[in-house]
């Protein structure tokens, strides 16, 4: 983008035309008797430039220079300058025999053509303008920004026509406005029109008094007066019969004054908005607005912020025209259409919350951007942009937390994350998936309706860990996958592990066995062993020991069952939960699974107090507390319950 950055000006020309002399009257403000055949590069700091820019002028002869250098200053100059003697009937010819099919050639076929302004020097020496000669060619030369009349010996339009040159460099014409077509470009076009949707707040298709107003508080640093507003509505009305409805402005008016803008000379409107909006000189949006950096180091995760949630809501609520509380297919789509493409795919209505109709509700949409920041935050970050997150709350860096360190969480026993990741293991149909959807409060009746191929391998939802909402993420690991992954790999992402095992096939509890002591006995990651299709009477596994004796050799809970025939038991999302907000207490956990029953009796209450006297963050994280021994057996119980 020029903007920021140095503008600079090529002046270029037949031998004689006074291309040396506008330079030098520029810089000394008179004009010089004795002209070199070559000025100087001239900078001139940005504090005195109109656009407050620093600008760089850089003359070029051909008595000193070659046709390579010039090339050269073609290809680093932003704006070239065809300067010609208004005196000089040869010099005018040559601006399109000569000039401009150099430039086009020097430049490429294939790369956007350099922008260009016409110069007529020594106007001091006619009575008359040229202008009915020139602007022919402003019209068969789209790149042709401009043309000036100027004099370096009496100074007339010297600042003038470098000032051009600046705006023409910052405010381009040709990516915004067709010249032969006279309106917008279509890339232009595309642009305004997520702008307006964006500044559309309450998605009526219009833009009432005060959305017209925070648009221009935002990209202009002022409101429009109530009478300025009235008097660009009835422009819009005069000329567009559709450009004012309800007493506020359409796309179709929205776009017409842009057009207006542009064509009476006022391009840095139109940029000024362009670039509030994130855009780029050729109107693609800048890579640094869709993808500001957040650091997030080893150990840490990402999840939304409140400011991301708030967003996110509101832009929910805008878009859900009925009311129902859901994103029908084409609010849906309405709600993406500022996006180049749709973010998530069909498999969406089988990872988060839907409606009876698979519809997604608020608090699936909530959970699926949630899942996105975990796993792909810059993906977030770069949708945020396309919704426009900056119109309300700046850079997208905002939407966004950086927790600390797992290993600080587990020092310091306790953790303020709230999204937590389970890896789900089993051998082949083993209940996976039905598992997974049981996250969802789903049974075998809906699994029966499901396309196969649209099933996600992750599922996300809230759970409650004593009373407080956490996000648990179960992802699906591939069998051939966990095989594959070293012990450490298997467990980055990992908050807590559930080793699924199909009660019905006595081969499959082996597999579970097999992955513990492979990838969890030696990791701190908490895992619970779940028992599926638990509808069906169990059968003896194939295994040394039996889950329960597995279970308790390694201080793991006890096995868990799980069916999900009518009604869901989300008792053991809970655990899982739990078990990853508070990995430190795996020992404890294990003890009050396995010896709750006898918390009555005295040796255990008085190790149990020392328990809580090590552990104490756990007990008042859990929003209980002791006071007297008497007492304590029965909180040691009812955290126990809450596990079992």
């Amino acid at each position: 983008m020029a903007t920021g950055k140095d503008v600079r000006i090529l002046l270029v020309g037949d031998p004689g035309v006074g291309k040396t002399s506008l330079i030098l009257s520029l810089v000394s403000e008179e004009f010089p008797e004795d002209v070199p055949a070559k000025a100087e590069e001239i900078t001139i700091p940005a504090d005195v430039t109109p656009e407050k820019v620093p600008t760089h002028i850089v003359d070029f002869s051909d008595r000193e220079q070659t046709k390579e250098s010039l090339d050269e200053e073609i290809d680093k100059a932003n704006i070239v300058c065809i300067v010609y003697g208004l005196d000089d009937e040869d010099s005018i010819e040559r601006i399109t025999t000569y000039w401009l099919p150099y430039l086009r050639l020097a430049v490429g076929e294939d790369m956007p053509r350099k922008p260009v302004i016409l110069v007529g020097n020594k106007s001091d020496l006619l009575d008359f303008t040229c202008m009915e000669t020139i602007l022919p060619i402003m019209n068969d030369f789209a790149e042709v920004e401009t043309c000036v009349e100027c004099s370096a010996k009496t100074m007339k339009n010297i600042s003038e026509m470098f000032y051009y040159a600046q705006k023409a460099v910052l405010h381009p014409t040709a990516p915004v406005y067709d010249a032969e077509e006279k309106e917008l470009t279509d890339k232009c076009k595309r642009a305004l029109s997520r702008v307006f949707k964006i500044c559309d707040l309450d998605n009526d298709g219009v833009l009432n008094d005060e959305e017209v107003n925070l648009f221009q508080q935002k990209c202009f640093n002022m409101p429009l007066q109530s009478q300025a507003l009235e008097d660009v509505k009835m422009v819009v009305k005069r000329h567009i019969s559709d450009g004012v409805v309800n007493d506020g402005l359409t796309v179709k008016g929205f776009l017409f004054l842009h057009t207006q803008f542009i064509q009476r000379g006022r391009h840095e409107t139109t940029w000024t908005v362009l670039r509030k909006f994130g855009y780029d000189d050729n109107v693609h949006l800048l890579k640094d607005f869709l993808s500001p950096r957040i650091p997030v180091g080893p150990g840490c995760t990402t999840e939304l912020s409140h400011l991301g949630f708030q967003f996110l809501t509101t832009l929910f609520e805008k878009f859900d025209e009925d009311g129902d509380g859901c994103l029908s297919p084409p609010e849906l789509q309405n709600l993406f259409s500022t996006c180049p493409v749709m973010p998530w795919g069909p498999d969406v209505n089988n990872t988060v919350c839907t409606n009876h109709q698979n519809w997604i509700n608020l608090k699936g949409y909530l959970a699926q951007w949630t899942l996105t920041t975990l796993l792909d935050c810059p993906r977030t970050v770069e949708f945020l942009a396309y919704l426009g997150y900056h119109y309300y709350y700046d850079s997208q860096t905002t939407a966004v937390q950086v927790t600390r360190d797992k290993k600080t969480d587990l020092e310091k026993r306790q953790t303020t994350r709230n999204v937590f990741q389970c890896h789900v293991i089993g051998s082949k149909s083993s209940g996976k998936s039905s598992f997974l959807q049981g996250h969802l409060g789903r049974n075998l009746r809906y699994m029966a309706t499901l396309n196969k191929e649209n099933l996600s391998s992750f599922t996300i939802n809230t759970v409650q860990v004593y009373g407080q909402e956490k996000y648990l993420l179960l992802h699906e690991m591939d069998v051939g996958l966990c095989d594959m992954l070293t012990p450490a790999e298997l467990v980055r992402s990992c908050d807590v592990a559930c080793l699924l095992y199909d009660a019905t096939n006595p081969r499959s509890f082996e597999y579970v066995s097999r992955i513990y002591m492979k990838h969890f006995q030696d990791s701190r990651i908490p895992v619970l062993v779940v028992a599926t299709k638990c509808e069906h009477p169990a059968v003896p596994q194939d295994s040394e020991l039996t889950p329960t004796q597995f279970c308790t050799k390694f201080k793991l809970p006890p096995p868990q069952q799980f069916t999900c025939i009518e009604k869901i038991n989300k008792d053991v999302y809970v655990k899982l939960a739990t078990m990853a907000a508070y990995p430190n207490l795996k020992r404890l956990v294990h003890m009050l699974l396995v010896h709750h029953h006898s918390f009555w009796l005295e040796e255990k209450l008085r190790h149990l107090k020392g328990l809580y006297e090590n552990d104490r963050h756990f007990f008042l994280k859990a929003g209980v507390g002791v006071a007297v021994i008497a007492g304590f057996g029965f909180i040691v119980y009812k955290i126990a319950r809450a596990l079992t």
